[in-house]
């Protein structure tokens, strides 16, 4: 009986420990609100829905080459050219003779290509100038903030075209274009999170022990507003894709004969009232994958936002 209370108590020691109001170390308050934040998350049934989406999404692209049932570039004109889904084409073919599915999922590695590369590019690009200009104020501010204003007063989809139009078409001048597009949305919220944070006592008390303006925002103003960040990133996944497909569609982004969905749904226009399969799966991925990250980037909201801590 002993043994028995021990271990049932054990879970729920461990629970007092991590949602301890005065956490006695910095690991132990890391480790409480990375809990908290877990089980906030784990209560948000459709932001699990987006986070299993976006997990599949990982693995078919990480492990497309086994789940693609044929060549996503190689097609039979003489007998698999348009055919509708069935058995042995699930989704159909494509004015080529290729299998749509396989080209779907040879796609997912462009569309997660994409995705990640503008997150890595502008999220710390953001991040950094909204940190500096609230922080440094004055001149600095007004004209770092100058700039991303320039950059907001033009529609993003406008914007990436002139920047791959004179960078010329291909995905990686895409991923620049889009990138480029990207960071002034991170650098607002960014910069309205550290006007806050840097009249806060915690950030007097470091300025009193000497520390350099630099290592005042990388060390301490940074770390703070990197969720904030994360959260956006998160929920602008979605608008990055249709961006993405956006320039696919135009011919600006990925060129034939690469399986991108914005330039298959841009080849299965010719044939949308007939063979209405060759625009509607790629179009059926993206809106799928956008609604995915829409979700999880709620979710996320929700489960790293402090003002929502219980």
């Amino acid at each position: 009986m002993t043994e028995t209370t021990t271990t049932l108590s054990k879970p729920e020691s461990l629970h007092q420990w991590l949602m301890s109001d005065r956490p006695s170390s910095r690991r132990q308050a890391a480790l409480g609100r990375a809990y908290g934040g877990c089980r906030t998350f784990a209560r948000n049934r459709l932001a699990l829905v987006g986070l299993l989406i976006v997990l599949a999404l990982v693995l078919v692209a990480l492990f497309a080459d086994l789940l693609a049932p044929y060549s996503a570039y190689v097609g039979d004109l003489r007998t698999t050219r348009l055919l509708p889904p069935s058995s042995a084409h699930w989704f159909g073919t494509d004015d080529q003779g290729r299998d749509i599915l396989s080209r779907l999922i040879q796609g997912s590695r462009i569309t997660l290509f994409v995705v990640v590369l503008v997150a890595v590019l502008a999220a710390p690009i953001g991040l950094l100038v909204g940190t500096v200009a609230g922080y440094a104020g004055g001149l600095v501010d007004a004209t770092l903030m100058r700039i991303t204003d320039i950059f907001l007063a033009f529609p993003r989809l406008i914007l990436a075209l002139a920047f791959v139009a004179a960078l010329g078409p291909g995905i990686e001048n895409a991923v620049i274009a889009i990138a480029i597009t990207s960071w002034p949305p991170y650098a607002r919220l960014a910069r309205a999170e550290t006007l806050t944070i840097r009249q806060t006592d915690y950030i007097a008390a470091v300025q009193l022990l000497g520390a350099s303006p630099w290592r005042i925002v990388l060390r301490h103003i940074m770390p703070l507003c990197v969720s904030s960040v994360i959260v956006r990133v998160t929920l602008d996944m979605a608008g990055i894709i249709l961006t993405a497909a956006g320039l696919g569609f135009l011919g600006l982004g990925a060129q034939p004969p690469m399986p991108e969905w914005g330039a298959m749904i841009a080849n299965g226009r010719l044939y949308v009232l007939d063979q209405w399969w060759v625009a509607a799966a790629p179009g059926a991925a993206i809106f799928i994958v956008s609604l995915a990250f829409n979700l999880l980037g709620d979710g996320l909201r929700d489960a790293l936002d402090p003002k929502a801590a219980q």
